[in-house]
């Protein structure tokens, strides 16, 4: 009887962070179950689509993990393949943009069931109706097909996180990662959730706001152990939103320093949180590792703010944020998102101009600015229609939205180009300062030369004639945008901010 599963997780933009957690959560219940599990991640596998055809041949489903954007390609590619060669073997889609978009995605043919949100036990469930040859009716958490119609079956109730096991890590290849990245890293999630409702993030649409997490001596224990295992030098935290509960968090920075662990480690957060814990506090966070946090910071204005249905970022609390993570040595990257609807130019240079005073004053921060990328299930798609952005109507289109990719009506010709000028001054000014900062000969020479000059036009709002950029272009690599959540550098392109 055929019992193995296959899981398959397209590649991306973007290093790999280690493999694919949504996998290994997924299959660590079904090895339970007594399913086996074959893990295939595109990041570490040549010819992985005739690895595919060759697993799925004794296989009882595939099912196949994406986001929104360039993995729709290639699960499409593949979903095709292995419907053409095993015509009646089960294909699964899930994930983010699934569960986002379940009846568009159930379309095509080579796609037969959708899982909604949390797979783990849904998947499970899944399997086993395959098994015993029984149908999926009634099984909650999935999209199905019948008699050529679809069928969305109740949500399944969110489980409690702790109550699940842990990933299936032994199924990862660690030195095939590290062969990638050079050093070798884990990814893991203590939580999932965040409990705000920022109008153009799916994390409320996919978690409901409802904030899901480990219990810190399960996340101590655990990380410290597979850190020993497989010799970990960095583990990413993929959490949404690290510190909503703070005592937590410091009670997983506390049980690093208590075992010694010598790891470093990464999270994501929100100014806030971070601004509701004391200097000794965030002390204690750097000294058990951790070396860099994200932030979506996304704008110093406070009617974008409000727009964005983000009251909860102060600009104050980003200022404050750096002071207290330079103090601690931690480097942080501020997020910022640029087109948003309602913003104007004005609030794109008072945003420049309050992130370019955080940067004058505290050398650890950076910044990732993006175009506002309209994702699937949004709260504010009613009004992206009213404005003209129009809305991918099938799988495949939206295949052509990655991160930062430009399909704003508003946000065209002349007012995209003073933008395109606008950031470069913005990061070629905090890059020069970063430069001088480093080379104490380069104050009085490039720094004057240029810098002074460019915050001249960020004050004037004047950026005709940009001769200091081409100067620069001469001798500076401008990093464009940044990992969120481990500071690196991913672009050199405005093309791909905006």
């Amino acid at each position: 009887m055929k019992k193995k599963v296959v899981l398959f997780y397209p590649p991306y933009d973007g290093p790999p962070l280690g493999a694919p957690l949504c996998l290994l959560s997924l299959a660590s219940p079904l090895l339970e179950a007594g399913f086996p599990v074959s893990v295939i991640d595109a990041a570490i596998r040549p010819g992985y689509d005739e690895l595919i055809l060759r697993e799925t041949q004794d296989a009882l489903c595939l099912g196949i993990s994406l986001l929104t954007g360039p993995m729709i390609r290639t699960a499409i590619r593949v979903a095709r393949r292995v419907r053409e060669a095993h015509p009646g073997l089960p294909i699964i889609f899930g994930g983010w943009h699934p569960s986002l978009t379940p009846a568009q995605t159930l379309q095509p043919d080579f796609v037969d069931v959708v899982v909604r949100g949390q797979g783990e036990l849904t998947l499970v469930e899944i399997a086993r109706r395959l098994a015993d040859g029984r149908s999926l009716e009634g099984v909650r958490g999935l999209s199905r097909k019948e008699n050529g119609r679809i069928v969305h079956e109740a949500e399944r109730p969110v489980e409690n996180v702790n109550s699940l096991p842990t990933p299936a890590y032994h199924l990862a290849d660690f030195d095939a990662y590290a062969r990638l990245r050079g050093r070798r890293e884990l990814a893991y999630a203590t939580s999932v959730g965040c409990p705000y409702a920022c109008h153009y993030c799916t994390d409320q649409v996919f978690y409901q706001r409802r904030f899901n997490a480990y219990r810190a001596e399960r996340v101590v224990n655990e990380v410290v152990e597979l850190a020993g295992r497989y010799r970990i030098d960095e583990v990413a935290f993929l959490d949404s939103n690290f510190p909503v509960d703070v005592k937590r968090a410091l009670a997983i920075a506390r049980g690093f320093i208590e075992h010694q662990a010598r790891f470093r480690w990464t999270v994501q957060a929100s100014t806030d949180l971070l601004c509701r814990m004391s200097d000794a506090d965030v002390q204690t966070l750097a000294e058990s590792g951790l070396y860099h946090i994200g932030f979506g910071t996304e704008s110093a204005s406070p009617g974008v703010l409000a727009l964005m249905n983000k009251r909860h970022q102060r600009v104050a609390d980003m200022f404050a944020t750096a002071e207290k993570t330079e103090k601690a040595g931690i480097h942080v990257t501020f997020n910022i998102i640029l087109g948003y609807p309602g913003e104007t130019e004005a609030d794109r240079l008072q945003t420049f101009r309050v992130m370019s005073e955080i940067a004058r004053r505290h050398a650890n921060v950076s910044f990732s600015p993006n175009i506002f990328t309209p994702y699937p299930g949004i709260p504010i798609w009613p009004q992206l229609r009213e404005m003209g952005v129009r809305e991918p109507q099938s799988l495949e289109e939206w295949n052509d939205l990655p991160l930062g990719k430009n399909v704003l009506p508003w946000l065209q010709g002349e007012e995209l180009l003073r933008l395109r000028r606008m950031l470069e001054f913005f990061l070629l000014n905090n890059q020069i300062r970063k430069a001088a900062s480093r080379h104490r000969w380069l104050r009085r020479g490039f720094r004057c030369a240029l810098g002074a000059p460019i915050r001249w036009r960020l004050r004037r709002s004047r950026f005709d004639f940009p001769w200091e950029l081409w100067v620069a272009r001469a001798t500076e690599r401008l990093v464009t945008r940044r990992s969120l959540l481990t500071g690196q550098a991913l672009s050199h392109s405005l093309e791909e901010v905006c």
